[in-house]
């Protein structure tokens, strides 16, 4: 019998020419025309799927044998894209807007590769099949005239406006935010065309900007009524017979405490520490035991699985579960039986863990502390709370002692640990944001980082050895090209890293950084270095993980919030059930699951981040709206082609334009990440003082322009400019040439965390640490969206995100609408491939005309929104 597979193994075959289908048919010897319809669907399959390719004498082969290419899109704001290959070993291929085709942000497509650098260098590529459309639903700004309107979208990477028909508008009017359901593609110079499905509000009302990051990132809210009904289903308390009938082990007499934040609800952690009589450590790590409740396959676990992960927003929650479950029942709610998993570990004098064990378990928490009352008793020795918590109190100096040992261990292995600050944005009733508060990592985050680090380590390594599956948590060595990078840009500032980029060590990192501790060049070499290194992820093998120095890393510690934890767990009950030994049916059948689960909870993890991310950025341009005209010091966090990027102290971050620094021309230089004086030779780089003022707040885009205060004007010159930072950086500082303003890329998310482990999707905002962290830290969550020079897209392809000539001189937005109903392009000369006399033929990835009553006006270009309405009005 035929099969898709049967299909797929003669295409690979070496030997194999591409062939018709009349020749595909002859070779597997079809004859009946049942079979040879189900054969054609078949082919039609494959080839939908972007799996096989039709030539265009119509005969069939694998794509990477036809020198195609099977990728993700990652569309700049400017209009240009890269694939990003699913071969992970193959590098990145740019894709110029020309050759977009209709590919949208996160297209899976399949690509041509038009152009090779010499020696196996950059590529370059067109869009030649959308295999699958990432992108059905937008949120953005309505505008709207009498007969159509358009939605500007809030996702700066989708470069074209979407056009509404009269008929779809849905009662939307003109600044309403919007929800828009795309019917048909962009082709050529023809505009999205979509239908209202949502009207959100409009933009200025309070609340709506939120609501508009959730439906933008097509984040769940209200839980579907099946599951609410399963989890109305949820007892509120256990029995001591179901204790006794599952075997669980009773740890309801030990000192356990849970140490959260103050306002955390969700408390699925709780730990004890013990002084043997050997002089060794016990510690225990008890965590949740959801799986319990959330049975596999049932209406709540595939509702977790779609969510992937709870997402933490600045004025709210979107929980993976609901809260009759996870503040409930599964809470480690204080002085309550509840059931758990449980990893306990001894550590001898030099922290090595000589005995651990994994068992379920049923503990009753002595109390529920939050991380300000412990470090008042372990720093502050505060006289109320050394009363009040007297008989724990020896408990938690154990704890802390225990706590920097592990640390220290972990450190002198070559974990790589970021000391960066994170912030809360602090919102009153109505969202608007009061203040914004630094979160601190005292010795109480501490204690809880290593004591889930432990666990979460000791864990992988003992299911590793019994071979079943599983989902771990690796991070891939740095991309020896990135990492290279890094090096020579620390040996240009004086410090020598030992190793190569594709070979260094990452306690050669962590040496660096300790080298670096109060120095001017900290935050500039922590910075770059962050930027060097890769995105951990979930996966069904264990690769080790490059941050924290681990060969065993897993998530156990967050299954309320993070449903890797929850899946592992269950399969940790169901080993411990059969003596640590799977059916084989079911270790085939988990083997079959977990990298679709790995792969799907890494893709919701980077959602959660982004609307996270979002959600920041906005409160905290928001809360410097009343800020403009004001003074303030602050530090340079990210230097540009065209300009740089300024941070607070309480780490609101804004643009200083290059335009801005009237003082002199400034070059930007790559190899040292400074913009350099031409007449004066001053130098502005990363760690650097300066005074700024605030300049203006967009709150489209949600940016932040800064001045610098006590500026001089710099002598002008008496022609236009055209030369400058990176070969074109000034196209617009003379007279009346090209403008000089770019798109701000998304903020770091930002703090202070182990390595590798901190700012993860979904994850409880503590202070920062392994399971329950919220800070970056060496591969996790973050890859810094700032401007970096190291690459845009996965950074295989050696692309530097440095804006070229053309780029530089654009100021990344999209085309204005005015209210006559005249289409606006970016302005002369914007965008790629300048052109005089103020018209452009490309600008920012779309050619553009003025466009009024269908005439084309003098010295326009070709916009492809005005294309579709001429088109719509014939």
């Amino acid at each position: 019998m035929i099969t898709e597979q049967t299909i797929l193994e003669l295409m690979q075959d070496p030997d194999y020419k591409p062939m018709t289908y009349q020749e595909l048919e002859k070779h597997f010897g079809i004859t009946d025309s049942a079979e040879f319809r189900e054969f054609l669907k078949m082919l039609n399959k494959l080839e939908q799927e972007g799996r096989i390719m039709m030539t265009r004498s119509e005969r069939y082969g694998l794509p990477e044998r036809l020198d195609f290419l099977r990728g993700r899109l990652q569309v700049h704001a400017k209009g240009f894209a890269f694939l990003i290959p699913e071969d992970k070993e193959h590098p990145d291929v740019y894709i110029g807007a020309h050759d977009l085709s209709s590919g949208m942000n996160g297209d899976t497509v399949l690509v041509r590769i038009t152009t090779r650098g010499p020696a196996g260098g950059k590529l370059e590529g067109e869009v030649v099949k959308i295999v699958n459309r990432a992108v059905n639903q937008v949120v953005g700004v309505f505008q709207g005239h009498e007969a159509y309107g358009f939605v500007l979208p809030d996702d700066k990477r989708i470069v074209r406006d979407i056009f509404i028909p009269k008929e779809a508008m849905k009662g939307a009017v003109d600044g309403d935010k919007v929800v828009v359901s795309i019917v048909s593609y962009p082709e050529g110079r023809t505009a999205a065309e979509g239908e209202v499905v949502e009207v959100l509000g409009h933009k200025d009302d309070p609340g709506v900007d939120i609501l508009s990051i959730i439906r933008k990132h097509q984040l769940p809210e209200a839980f579907p009524e099946e599951v609410m009904a399963e989890a109305e289903n949820a007892p509120d308390s256990i029995t001591e017979e179901e204790i006794l009938k599952q075997g669980r082990r009773d740890l309801r007499g030990k000192n356990i405490v849970t140490i959260d934040g103050e306002d955390a609800k969700d408390l699925d952690d709780a730990v004890n520490v013990e002084r043997l009589e050997n002089g060794h450590y016990r510690l225990g790590v008890h965590i949740a035991d959801v799986g319990y409740y959330v049975r596999e396959k049932s209406e709540l676990d595939k509702e977790a699985y779609n969510r992937g992960c709870s997402v933490y927003l600045v004025d709210r929650v979107i929980p993976m579960l609901p809260h009759r479950l996870s503040n409930g029942i599964c809470s480690l709610n204080p002085k309550v039986d509840r059931l758990t998993l449980s990893c306990e570990m001894e550590f001898d004098e030099h922290m090595k863990v000589v005995k651990h064990d994994v068992f379920t378990s049923v503990i009753k928490t002595k109390e529920r502390m939050t991380y300000n009352n412990v470090r008042k008793i372990l720093e502050e020795e505060d006289p109320e709370l050394m009363e009040r918590y007297k008989d724990l109190v020896d408990d938690f100096r154990l704890m802390k002692e225990l706590a920097l040992k592990l640390r220290s261990r972990r450190m002198n292995r070559g974990a790589v640990d970021f000391d960066f600050v994170e912030s809360k944005v602090i919102v009153d009733e109505n969202g608007k944001p009061v203040d914004i508060v630094k979160r601190e990592r005292s010795i109480a985050e501490q204690i809880i980082e290593e004591f889930m680090l432990a666990a979460n380590e000791t864990v992988a390594e003992h299911f590793h050895w019994l071979k079943v599956p599983f989902i771990y948590r690796v991070h891939d060595n740095p991309d020896p090209e990135k990492m290279q990078n890094f090096l020579a840009f620390a040996e240009n500032l004086g410090y020598h890293v030992k190793g190569r980029g594709n070979s260094v060590h990452p306690r050669a990192l962590q040496t660096l950084l300790e080298e670096i501790k109060d120095t001017k060049e900290q935050t500039v070499i922590s910075t770059m270095m962050l930027r060097s290194m890769k995105q951990a992820k979930y996966d069904a093998d264990m690769s080790g993980h490059f941050g924290l120095a681990a060969e065993f890393y897993t998530h156990f510690t967050s299954p309320i919030r993070r449903y890797p934890d929850l899946v592992i767990h269950r399969v940790i009950r169901e080993v411990l059930e059969n003596n640590n030994i799977l059916p084989e049916k079911r270790q085939e059948y988990l083997a079959s699951r977990m990298p679709d689960i790995a792969q799907h909870s890494s893709e919701r993890e980077r959602v959660a981040v982004e609307a996270e991310r979002d959600t920041d950025q906005l409160k905290k341009a928001e809360y410097m709206l009343d800020k403009v005209g004001e003074e303030f010091d602050g530090l340079i966090s990210s230097v540009t082609g065209f300009g740089m990027f300024v941070e607070l102290p309480n780490t609101v971050e804004g643009l200083i334009r290059l335009a801005g620094l009237t003082d002199d021309y400034y070059h930007f230089d790559e190899a040292s990440m400074s913009l350099i004086g031409e007449r004066t030779s001053k130098v502005f780089r990363i760690g650097d003082e300066v005074k700024i003022r605030v300049a203006r707040v967009n709150m489209d885009d949600h940016t932040i322009d800064f001045e610098m205060v006590d500026m001089k004007p710099r002598r002008e010159r008496s022609f236009g400019g055209g030369f400058g930072a990176r070969g074109g950086e000034r196209g617009g500082r003379g007279k009346k040439a090209g403008g000089g303003k770019a798109a701000r890329p998304g903020k770091r998310e930002r703090g202070a965390a182990a390595a590798g482990e901190a700012a993860g999707a979904g994850k409880r905002k503590r202070g920062a640490g392994a399971a329950g962290g919220s800070g970056p830290a060496a591969g996790e969550s973050v890859e810094a969206n700032r401007p970096k020079t190291f690459s845009f897209g996965s950074g295989k392809g050696g692309y530097s995100s440095t804006p070229t000539q053309g780029e530089q001189a654009s100021d990344g937005r999209r085309k204005k609408t005015s209210g006559s109903g005249i289409f606006i392009g970016e302005g002369a000369g914007s965008g790629e491939g300048k052109r005089k006399g103020g018209g452009s033929e490309q600008g920012n990835g779309e050619a553009f005309w003025q466009f009024r009553k269908g005439k084309k006006k003098k010295g326009a270009g070709k916009n492809g929104t005005a294309a579709f309405v001429r088109k719509k009005k014939k």
